[in-house]
């Protein structure tokens, strides 16, 4: 079925290659950098595509391409981090709220919908305003930030699941609490879920490249698509491509992610599918 769903749409077998490429080169990213990502060069400051600069120099001298392909290691792993966090966290809240006391999950969906009335880069904002930049601090934030929508879906997926008589069964076999959520309940809200999780890594990559081209997300000298960005801004005189090339491969990545959630949402949900 799958096989089938990429043969007939070649857009989508084009997101999975390039998503593939992107994550092989945030393993391999020091291998196959040709130059050494942090060295300053004085006199190679700002210069064009050449023979041994591929994709040009930075403001000091150092080769693009290279900060390029270590760039995309911290922002790929804040976005997979986060996403854990928030999948494991939304999904725990969510079931909560369909399978608990009312007064537990009064509080606990309230709760999502107040984070939800915020918009996240606003969140962000306030968060690491308060906590020291780098991968470890970003990926707490981004996925405690995301944890709403993850309970929205979980939420609304476990509701239609609790009405179901498998769940009955299980009741009247005198199953406890755990054992309906891990047996009944979470087995059949995983599509929703992975759908979700396809959508936030997006998003992860987005919001970690937002607040890097602000200042507040990978700490220099490493460097990050979002942090080149916007430090290329003020040499756009100079050299145009500085600019261009970190824009492209985030464009590049978020577009594919999306498009290949758009086809998971396709084939997972059977009002979508195509027959």
């Amino acid at each position: 079925m799958i096989n089938s769903i990429f043969f007939r749409r070649p857009l989508i077998l084009a997101s999975l290659v390039v998503v593939v490429v992107f994550l092989g080169v945030a393993i391999a990213g020091p291998i196959l950098a040709p130059h050494d990502p942090l060295a300053i060069n004085s006199d190679l400051v700002l210069q064009s595509s050449s023979s041994k600069f591929l994709l040009g120099t930075d403001e000091f001298g150092r080769d693009i391409l290279s900060r390029l392909l270590f760039g995309i290691r911290p922002t790929i792993l804040v976005a997979i981090i986060a996403t854990a966090i928030a999948t494991i966290g939304g999904t725990a809240i969510g079931i909560l709220g369909a399978y608990s006391r009312p007064t537990l999950a009064f509080i606990a969906m309230r709760s999502v919908d107040v984070m939800l009335s915020f918009p996240p880069i606003l969140l962000a904002l306030l968060a690491v305003g308060f906590w020291s930049s780098g991968v470890a601090s970003l990926s707490v934030v981004i996925g405690v930030i995301f944890i709403p929508q993850f309970a929205r879906v979980a939420n609304s997926a476990a509701l239609q699941v609790i009405r179901q008589e498998f769940v009955e069964a299980e009741h009247s076999m005198g199953a406890g609490y755990l054992r309906v959520v891990f047996k009944a309940i979470l087995p059949n809200i995983i599509s929703p879920l992975v759908v979700q999780g396809t959508l936030t890594i997006a998003a992860a990559i987005l919001l970690e490249s937002g607040l890097s081209f602000l200042g507040l997300g990978i700490v220099p000298p490493q460097p990050s698509w979002g942090q080149m960005i916007g430090t290329a801004r003020g040499y756009l005189s100079q050299n145009p491509m500085y600019v261009i090339w970190p824009s492209a491969c985030l464009a590049f990545t978020v577009l594919a992610i999306n498009i290949l959630g758009d086809a998971l949402r396709d084939h997972l949900d059977p009002r979508l599918r195509e027959n």
